[in-house]
């Protein structure tokens, strides 16, 4: 088997059988966002506490990458510290750009670095990320105001 065949396994895996999808309590925080080039759709929620990712989920609608990168998101940054799941969504970022990264880092979102050599979809592949960064800002920015 190709290692492009086994990308291409991993990303059907997580589009058909999404993990971490649905949705969490009201107290959670919520980014909705949409991708304007091609209408893919994530509606992420988070939750935080004591500066660990204790639980992230999704709901969407779009392609095969994007939601394939959104599931694989949520594998990979739950239970990480904020911090730690911040480097991941810009090493993933930096992935996507072309850009040399420890893919041992990545792990599993390696799969997905073939997308770089399509620029239009690689807003496909970090709309989740997007997604995250500003679920933790937002967390942020409200733990500050209590």
């Amino acid at each position: 088997m190709q290692l492009d065949d086994l990308y291409r396994q991993v990303i059907m895996d997580h589009y058909q059988h999404p993990r971490n999808q649905g949705k969490l309590s009201d107290d959670a925080v919520s980014v909705d966002l949409r991708n304007p080039s091609c209408g893919d759709e994530i509606s992420l929620q988070l939750i935080v506490e004591e500066g660990i990712v204790k639980d992230v989920r999704f709901k969407g609608s779009g392609c095969s990458i994007s939601m394939a990168s959104a599931s694989m998101m949520t594998e990979a940054v739950k239970g990480l510290p904020v911090a730690d799941a911040l480097h991941l969504s810009h090493e993933f970022r930096e992935m996507m750009k072309g850009q040399d990264v420890d893919l041992d880092t990545l792990g599993e979102l390696e799969s997905l670095q073939g997308v770089s050599k399509f620029p239009a979809r690689i807003k496909c592949a970090t709309l989740a990320w997007q997604a995250l960064e500003r679920a933790t800002a937002t967390d942020e920015a409200e733990e500050a105001s209590h």
